[in-house]
């Protein structure tokens, strides 16, 4: 290594070189961060202004909205400015950043869907003590706690790349600035790493899936106890968070924790595939399954999570009708959303 020039700077493959397929990918990417961002802020806006809606629940899909307006702005715009170069580049510090960030970021949103299925467990399992177990210290803590553990991983995973070595070895076949692709490019050893890498996806995402995995094994027998079909589409309704749609019969009610587990795994399911499989083994494939959480997911959440609750849609209705000056017509709207749901 005495021969070694360390990279001030790292190549980014991204996805092509031909120049309408750039265009096209630029105006499709471009969309996709316009719709995060209006429907992620939306989101945070909404919360805040309605005071029904400062529960513990929407507390955590306040914060969750906030990671993923995060996290999407820390890759795309830098991704829309490649599709539009022709040479894709970043510095070594906007690398270290990037990586730090990503980490930190991705971490925080597995600890918070974990919050939020854990927060539906006690309402629907344990519903005369959801006051006492979901207080306002409690929540707190736990989204503090997820920012912490994401912080640590940030940190880790910085502390990973800072042991690295790239001698005149500076092609990232990726998009973004990752530590998996920066692992396989390091001419030094990697073993420590690797090791780091390995563990953090592990202990962090192991561990939170696990939480939203148990928390759905108590809640689904819960509802399925109950025995009127109404009492369980009520049931259901507190759980819209988790949930796509209220329903009232025993099939629905399987197909839409079916959905909401799919809505989960969107995130979960790409991050281990990315990081708990080998460092050598990254392929091309490696970028469909980076866009999955990287934009698609932050893009859907807003949807997946709100947009479909009665809660949210009542009080975007009635932000609305404020705006207009109408705010007495808003009970007769939400009686007739009623209905028709």
């Amino acid at each position: 290594m005495v021969n070694c020039t360390q990279v001030t700077q790292f190549s980014l493959v991204g996805f092509t070189e031909e120049p309408v397929t750039q265009g096209n990918l630029f105006l499709l990417f471009l969309l996709t961060y316009l719709v995060t961002i209006v429907g992620n802020l939306g989101i945070i806006i909404l919360i805040r202004a309605s005071p029904h809606l400062h529960s513990p629940m929407y507390y955590f899909l306040g914060n969750l909205a906030f990671v993923d307006l995060c996290s999407s702005t820390i890759i795309t715009p830098k991704m829309l400015v490649d599709l539009m170069l022709e040479k894709k580049s970043i510095a070594y510090a906007g690398c270290v950043a990037q990586v730090f960030l990503f980490d930190l970021f991705g971490i925080t949103e597995f600890f918070l869907l974990a919050s939020m299925a854990y927060d539906r467990y006690v309402a629907i399992c344990h519903p005369l003590l959801y006051p006492l177990v979901m207080s306002p210290k409690c929540c707190f803590q736990l989204v503090t706690g997820s920012y912490l553990m994401g912080l640590t991983n940030g940190v880790g995973q910085t502390i990973s790349m800072s042991t690295l070595s790239f001698c005149n070895s500076s092609t990232i076949n990726l998009f973004f600035c990752d530590i998996s692709p920066l692992i396989s490019l390091s001419t030094s050893d990697s073993t420590l790493s690797h090791i780091i890498l390995t563990t953090a996806a592990s202990l962090f995402g192991v561990s939170s899936s696990l939480v939203v995995l148990l928390s759905y094994v108590a809640i689904i027998p819960t509802i399925l106890s109950i025995n009127s079909a109404e009492g369980k589409r009520k049931a259901f309704s507190t759980c819209t968070s988790h949930l796509t749609t209220v329903t009232q019969s025993r099939a629905r009610a399987f197909h839409t924790c079916a959905s909401h587990l799919m809505a989960v795994s969107m995130y979960f399911g790409p991050a281990f595939f990315m990081y708990l499989q080998p460092p050598s083994s990254h392929r091309s494939l490696d970028k469909v399954v980076s866009i999955f959480y990287t934009v698609v997911t932050p893009m859907l959440n807003p949807f997946i999570y709100s947009l479909r609750n009665k809660e949210v849609k009542g009080a975007l209705v009635n932000s609305l009708l404020k705006l207009l000056g109408w705010e007495g017509t808003g009970s007769a709207v939400l009686h007739l959303l009623a209905e028709k749901e």
